[in-house]
């Protein structure tokens, strides 16, 4: 092994953060913690973690649980997609296969998460290359713009035989996600500093991508009942949530008049996705239907933006009970 990867490895055995999955063996604990991190900060990931895998301890239990319950226990991480694709995941197969060939075939897994799995979990030699290991390695480098299959290339390359691969792979980010940050990197404290070619100017490596981020104005029509709030099923980016009827705010007229209501704009609600921003008219009537209790539903973070906005309006002028503050929304029936 080279020095540079002996420090590396020792800085990480030092200094490693106690993660509640760090360490872990099992499979299965690993693909929850990796795909919860695909989309939400560690310290947001952990309480998520643990309660989700409180309720599906393991592979069969998630399996065996329906679609709307593992969206509930998610509900506040986000991103849903990747609880519907874990769970489809535990309906085709009982236990994980241990090559990363085959976790790529899994619903989810793209090549990333299938190395990190096969690493960690089973020993395979493959690099897991994601945006911190992507840094690392453009700064060490000085790579300005090299390509997603030139960096897995170059991690693959760099793969000590000495060292356990999931070791090696949870160093490598580790360092990238506590000292070789995006901005203000900690030079300093950092364990390659002295063979770094990038450290005279970090914010060089690697070029920025520039991603087009597109606006769409939207309508949601919260309809009251006389138990609560009209919800339906909701499809496309929130498929398997629930939700007030959302559509395109040109949509309304005909919307209203399809309902039999005369909604009236009760505010507007902002929303960021990946590549997109949602603004949001929130639009309120009565309806005569029945309705229900929305916080017992599994609710995309959008809905409850637009139920706070909707229904806070509406207590304040006394159509609805003062809400209540409760874990993932307020309770206004």
């Amino acid at each position: 092994m080279k020095a540079w990867q002996e420090a590396l490895l020792a800085w990480y055995r030092k200094h490693a953060r106690p993660l509640p999955w760090r360490g872990e063996k099992d499979p299965y604990r690993i693909l929850v913690s990796e795909v919860l991190l695909q989309q939400t900060q560690v310290r947001q990931a952990i309480p998520y973690y643990r309660r989700f895998l409180q309720r599906f301890p393991t592979l069969k239990a998630l399996g065996e649980a329906p679609l709307e319950e593992v969206l509930r226990v998610w509900q506040g991480a986000g991103y849903y997609r990747r609880a519907v694709h874990l769970h489809r995941l535990a309906q085709q197969v009982e236990a994980l296969p241990q090559s990363f060939a085959q976790l790529k075939g899994l619903p989810g897994l793209g090549p990333y998460t299938a190395a990190a799995v096969a690493s960690m979990a089973f020993g395979e030699r493959v690099a897991a290359v994601d945006g911190n290991v992507r840094r690392v390695l453009a700064r060490l480098f000085a790579l300005e713009g090299a390509s997603p299959k030139a960096f897995q290339g170059l991690a693959q390359s760099l793969m000590p035989e000495e060292a356990h691969p999931g070791e090696w792979n949870q160093a490598l980010m580790e360092l990238g996600a506590t000292v070789c940050l995006p901005r203000k990197p900690l030079c300093g404290a950092c364990p390659l500093a002295p063979r770094c070619r990038g450290k005279e100017a970090p914010e060089r490596y690697p070029l920025p991508q520039r991603r087009k981020v597109r606006e769409e104005r939207l309508a949601a029509l919260v309809l009251l009942g006389r138990k609560g709030v009209y919800l339906e099923r909701l499809e496309g980016r929130f498929q398997g949530l629930y939700g007030v009827p959302l559509f395109p705010a040109e949509e309304l007229p005909v919307r209203a008049e399809a309902l039999g209501v005369a909604p009236r704009l009760l505010g507007e609600v902002r929303h960021a996705l990946t590549h997109r921003r949602l603004l949001v008219e929130v639009h309120g009537a009565f309806w005569e239907g029945e309705g229900e209790d929305p916080w017992k539903r599994p609710l995309p973070k959008l809905m409850e933006k637009v139920l706070r906005q909707a229904l806070s309006l509406l207590a304040h002028e006394g159509v609805v009970p003062l809400p209540h503050a409760k874990p993932h929304g307020v309770e206004p029936f």
